[in-house]
């Protein structure tokens, strides 16, 4: 086991220690906008064939780190991808995003849900994840990731992405037993799902809960919190040492409440200041973000300005630095390639 002062900065600032500066990765970091990716795909059509297959993973994973050296390598894969080992199957359609065919609607679906078994149905997962710790050594830090129950149960219930979210509101709010009886089962399998990932060689890993900004703080309070909540402690009763990071997309309306979730990191949207969003978490919180990912579009001025300023606004102060959201399609490579290089020189 490495020493401390060996650490990767990324593992040394989620567990509170100090660095010079503040880490840098990005979420979507590999993916649409790179060169090297879309030439793969364009080979690979299938999304489930590129986040299964081990070798196109882990080459895949790896392409944002040979480019651009980030202090985290993050898994790459896809939330979804634990839902057919509890008996959920999905495809992702290019374009057009994941589909669950029939969505689950009924008791009946319910009970017939299946506990994770991550060794059986996710074998892959283990090949990606050691690979990764072995290919980046102590260089970088590499990130598991995982979708938070209200999100995956949304896109269970929905049966693809949607709008308004108009199917599991209504199970919410007309049959709230059913839904919460849907969302224990996919928490504790997330949570199963977590541990397995810190086994495989995960040594952060941050729950996606994309949707969770759709609901009402009091119905957030109700459907998303509570399990998110469960995830933490039942990761945190085997592994209480692997730091957590919690994301939700639109979350200025739920700060607060994400605090409260035992997770060990909170990533922020670009919707709140960061400096303001930490006040409101309490000072001594750790948080990760924040910048625009729509700032990669700007000037290479403009990117450096807003760079320097979150991270002046993190104050180098238990600060991962971050987008607000995922890299965009589109978003010009050499733009990303200054954004890293400017965090770097940050000391």
């Amino acid at each position: 086991m490495a020493s401390q002062q060996e650490l990767p900065s990324l593992l040394k600032v989620a567990r509170g220690e100090s660095v010079s500066r503040p880490p840098v990765w990005m979420m979507r970091q590999a993916g649409r906008y790179m060169k090297e990716y879309r030439d793969l795909r364009d080979k690979y059509p299938s999304f489930r064939e590129r986040s299964e297959n081990p070798d196109l993973a882990i080459e895949i994973s790896l392409q944002p780190w040979r480019a651009f050296k980030p202090d985290g390598v993050i898994l790459f894969s896809d939330i979804l991808t634990p839902l057919p080992g509890i008996g959920i199957d999905f495809d992702i359609v290019e374009n057009k995003g994941p589909v669950i065919d029939p969505p689950i609607r009924t008791q009946a679906q319910v009970d017939q849900m299946r506990p994770l078994d991550p060794e059986a149905s996710l074998p892959f997962i283990k090949t990606i994840l050691k690979t990764l710790r072995e290919e980046v050594g102590n260089q970088s830090t590499v990130l598991g990731f995982v979708g938070a129950p209200w999100t995956l149960a949304a896109y269970a219930i929905e049966g693809k992405t949607s709008k308004n979210y108009s199917n599991i509101k209504g199970m919410a709010f007309k049959e709230p037993q059913l839904l919460h009886t849907f969302l224990g089962k996919v928490a504790d399998a997330i949570a199963q799902y977590v541990r397995y990932q810190i086994d495989c060689g995960a040594q952060v890993v941050q729950m996606f809960d994309s949707w969770a900004g759709q609901l009402s703080p009091q119905d957030y309070e109700t459907f998303a919190l509570p399990y998110q909540k469960r995830v933490v402690e039942e990761v945190k009763q085997t592994h209480p040492d692997t730091p957590l990071i919690l994301y939700i997309s639109g979350s200025a309306g739920v700060l607060e409440r994400m605090g409260k979730t035992g997770f060990d990191i909170i990533s922020l949207d670009w919707t709140v200041d960061l400096a303001e969003g930490r006040q409101r978490l309490g000072q001594d919180t750790k948080v990760q973000g924040n910048i625009d990912p729509g700032v990669l579009f700007g000037s290479q001025d403009f990117i450096r300005d807003r760079v320097l300023e979150t991270i002046r606004k993190g104050e180098n102060r238990g600060h991962i630095l971050n987008l607000g959201h995922g890299v965009l399609p589109g978003t010009p490579e050499d733009n990303v390639r200054h954004f890293f290089e400017v965090a770097k020189q940050a000391e």
